[in-house]
């Protein structure tokens, strides 16, 4: 009788063991898609993301390289580049897969000071996002937002 009754328990306590669901939640932010808008005096890049970066990272550079391979990104038509660093976001899943499938270097249409933007890092929870610029004189300005969860890069004109 005491056999059974610890049997019992034993299984009981398996079966909520082996039912108890696992996390599914993608441990880093993920970047979704980058989009462009013209707006008056500025231009603005936009970091789609499934979360917040951890921190962010901004400096004006001479040129760019792929973070991994230290190979040299070509940046034509910006003869400016702000080079923007997330610090725990991603352009993959957990698993290695693409979250963001779209160019990674490119002229972003329809825009009178932005040139170019690409990737320059997607590596152990780091995200680089290079935008070349033609006006030596412009601003910038680099914050997040919510609802939905983005980076935004101005550039002004």
């Amino acid at each position: 009788m005491k056999n059974r009754r610890l049997a019992a328990v034993l299984v009981a306590a398996l079966t909520v063991v082996t039912f108890v669901p696992m996390a599914s939640a993608q441990s880093t932010p993920t970047l979704s898609t980058i989009r462009t808008g013209l707006h008056d005096g500025y231009n603005r890049v936009v970091l789609d993301l499934s979360g917040l970066p951890a921190e962010h990272r901004v400096r004006e550079v001479t040129s760019v390289s792929q973070c991994a391979s230290g190979n040299p990104i070509a940046m034509p038509g910006g003869t400016e580049i702000l080079e923007v660093v997330l610090i725990g976001a991603a352009a993959h899943d957990d698993n290695g897969n693409p979250t963001y499938t779209g160019p990674q270097n490119f002229t972003p249409p329809n825009l009178d000071n932005v040139r170019r933007i690409a990737l320059t890092c997607d590596f152990e929870g780091v995200l680089g996002i290079a935008v070349g610029y033609g006006n030596a004189t412009s601003w910038h300005r680099v914050f997040t937002l919510t609802n939905p969860n983005r980076v935004v890069i101005d550039i002004g004109l």
